[in-house]
């Protein structure tokens, strides 16, 4: 059974308040000077005025704003970036970090099946643009699964930054319905494949419930992720973006997020944020801190 998903029917434990500030109303303008994308806005984040505001955080979309694939759980625009690459991104993108005083940054992109490498060299280039101009800031990359490109993953890798995310974002069996050209053997493989070219890569990735799983298809879920060694591992509720998503089957309460965080850590994570509004960059820099201590 399908529910619709409002702001005006969510429980109480999923109702933000939009509070735009002077933090958020800085960020903005720093990310419309540079002319860059944020998966805040174009996802529809629930965090986005918590993060912009208190955190002062974002996390960077390179590679524009068109994905090439059509999840159905995803806001981002879909269609055809036609082959263009900017490499004047990378310099912008770390000219933000830099003005924005940032420790810790996310950076993102859209799927780019055009390219011949995904966009990995783009990814690249950008790491190596915030470590020359923001030395001190951590660099969390979330990446897409290059088509299964591992040369392209090795790219990425060789940069060796702090954290490699990426996203199983749901389970097996609903895969194929939520998720568009992209399969959970390759997601759990490119997991792989990180940890075999370097042993020392914290890796992380996620998972959003409410989408028509089963409890134990999310225990499942988590079983795979720590096959593949993988080190952190956040779950959040699925909210539908607009009337075009996917609608969500179910509300999760805070209890039952609690009891899955336990199920993560029990399962040997090093970290696990878990709970409705938990999304893979929610407090990212509070999560890489916790999962160094262990």
């Amino acid at each position: 059974m399908s529910m619709n998903d409002t702001p005006m029917n969510r429980p109480p434990w999923l109702k933000v308040k939009a509070t735009p500030g002077p933090n958020y109303k800085r960020l903005k303008a720093i990310m419309r000077g540079n002319t860059l994308h944020t998966v805040c806005e174009e996802a529809h984040c629930p965090n986005i005025f918590e993060c912009w505001e208190q955190d002062r955080t974002a996390t960077f979309m390179i590679l524009g704003d068109t994905c090439t694939r059509n999840c159905r759980f995803c806001a981002v625009r879909s269609g055809r970036p036609g082959g263009s690459v900017d490499w004047e991104e990378p310099d912008r993108v770390a000219t933000a970090v830099m003005d924005m005083q940032l420790t810790h940054v996310v950076i993102t992109s859209v799927d780019r099946d055009d390219l011949p490498d995904g966009g990995a060299a783009i990814f690249a280039a950008t790491v190596r643009a915030i470590r020359a101009k923001a030395p001190g800031c951590q660099v969390e990359l979330l990446i897409p699964d290059f088509a299964g490109n591992w040369e392209a993953l090795e790219q990425v890798v060789r940069q060796r930054p702090e954290l490699l995310d990426h996203n199983i974002e749901t389970v097996r069996r609903m895969t194929p319905r939520v998720r568009s050209k992209a399969t959970y053997a390759r997601s759990l493989e490119l997991l792989r494949q990180a940890k075999a070219l370097n042993r020392q890569q914290r890796t992380k990735s996620s998972i959003m419930v409410g989408v028509g799983e089963t409890w134990d298809e999310i225990l499942e879920t988590l079983d795979d992720l720590r096959t593949v060694n993988v080190d952190i591992v956040t779950i959040g509720q699925y909210l539908r973006p607009t009337s075009k998503q996917m609608p969500m089957t179910r509300f999760y309460t805070p209890d039952e997020f609690a009891r899955l965080r336990e199920e993560g850590m029990r399962r040997g994570f090093l970290h696990v944020e878990s709970g409705p509004l938990v999304r893979t960059s929610y407090h990212a820099a509070r999560q890489a801190r916790e999962a160094a201590t262990r």
